[in-house]
């Protein structure tokens, strides 16, 4: 790590300031996160752009990236020469700057992942189940973050900001759906996740619903950008989703809004069914099961989930015909300008179901609607793990901030 000048006294190092002027909750202050937020977004800027795009005086962007420079979060790059005047040097994200920690719960997996400030993955350990237990996860993530943290040096392991968890909210009441024992999965409704982690943490760990932290990692790390209002699906074991108004995730006071796998949609023969029932990739495995085919890969290798035949393309109609319905339900609520759809599947398969889904809604009658544009999610396989790593970094470095339950 470099290190910098201070007022008085020797050269500090800059893991040591890496904290210097932030609150007792460690988040930086407002200029400073909306500095870091803009660059984030250009992917680098110079000194008069963020003057420009802010409305701060010259020499208060200048104090502040020099702040943010000698904190090792922002880097400089090579000097950009106009026609006249001093060259303009464009100032980055440092990728060193700072690290998080997401942890994903999920109904058939768990998984840790360790980011960068960019958002790139640098290490990532994954634990496979038939059902979560409370005690295997919080094993797994001690001895997961013990090899994570083992891929940085000393300087780096201190600049890790945080611990996010992404899981579905009241994981208990999946009992009959998990395939799990009522016992073990009662042993949730007790259990305070987030303390037991903590316990394990010497840095804030923040909680979050699954699905919704699949969209806050659409909203941070995906190439959907451009959006300021799309409602979001998450197509993992089951079927979730989130909802951004005017840029920023919206979870609602209880941190369950979004809860779209319970919407409502037309089922088999024309009957009402929830979501998560058809659309969900555990139903796909119970109709390979039917049929003779086991697929454990569905959840250890989801980029790859081979060949499936029949039944998986027409879960795929299935399932893009109750997303349709669902779009559409969202839309007499919100005038959404588009939908998302991402998922634990290979992107061929997504490819597949974003297309279908584009069919079907243009089977439904939507008179006086307007119908969002379908997108496919940029993230990935990964969203749920990316957006959990994601709730530190928002919180505490970000100008619009993921809106959590927790944290330290």
């Amino acid at each position: 790590m470099e290190t910098g000048t201070t007022k008085h006294g020797p050269p500090e190092p800059a893991e040591s300031r890496f904290h210097r002027g932030t609150n007792q909750s460690g988040m930086r202050d407002h200029n400073e996160r909306l500095v870091l937020s803009l660059v984030r977004q250009h992917g680098s800027l110079a000194k008069s752009d963020i003057a420009r795009m802010t409305g701060l005086s010259a020499q208060t962007v200048s104090v502040i990236m020099r702040e943010l420079e000698d904190d090792g979060l922002l880097l400089r790059q090579a000097p950009q020469r106009g026609k006249i005047g001093q060259p303009s040097i464009p100032m980055a994200l440092n990728p060193d700057g700072a690290y998080f920690i997401g942890l994903k719960i999920g109904r058939r997996s768990a998984e840790l992942v360790l980011i960068d400030f960019l958002g790139k993955v640098r290490a990532a350990e994954q634990l496979s189940y038939r059902y979560p237990t409370p005690r295997e996860t919080v094993e797994f993530v001690a001895s997961g973050m013990e090899k994570l943290r083992g891929c940085l040096n000393a300087g780096q392991e201190k600049r890790i900001a945080g611990l996010g968890i992404a899981m579905p909210f009241e994981l208990w009441n999946w009992v009959d759906t998990a395939g799990a024992p009522r016992e073990i999965m009662d042993e949730w409704r007790h259990r305070d996740v987030r303390g037991d982690v903590q316990a394990l943490c010497d840095f804030p760990v923040y909680l979050q619903n699954d699905a919704t932290s699949a969209c806050g990692a659409e909203l941070v790390f995906g190439q959907s950008s451009g959006l300021r209002d799309f409602v979001y699906f998450y197509i993992g074991a089951f079927a979730g989703g989130g909802i951004v108004l005017d840029g920023r995730l919206y979870s609602g006071p209880t941190g369950n809004a979004g809860a779209l796998g319970s919407m409502l949609v037309s089922g088999p023969g024309g009957k009402q069914a929830q979501l998560i029932d058809i659309a969900s990739v555990a139903v796909l495995e119970k109709e390979l099961n039917k049929r003779g085919i086991e697929a454990p890969h569905l959840w250890t290798s989801p980029e790859d989930w081979g060949e499936l035949g029949p039944t998986l393309d027409e879960w795929i109609v299935r399932a893009a015909d109750a997303l349709a319905h669902a779009i559409v339900s969202t839309v007499s609520v919100i005038d959404f300008e588009a939908a998302v759809i991402d998922g634990w599947m290979p992107t061929s398969v997504r490819l597949k179901l974003v297309d279908a889904v584009r069919k079907a809604i243009g089977d439904i009658d939507a008179e006086g609607l307007t119908v969002p544009k379908i997108h496919e999610g940029t993230v990935g396989v990964h969203a749920r793990a990316l957006g959990a790593a994601s709730l530190p970094l928002s919180e505490r470095f970000l100008i619009r901030p993921t809106m959590i339950a927790g944290g330290t």
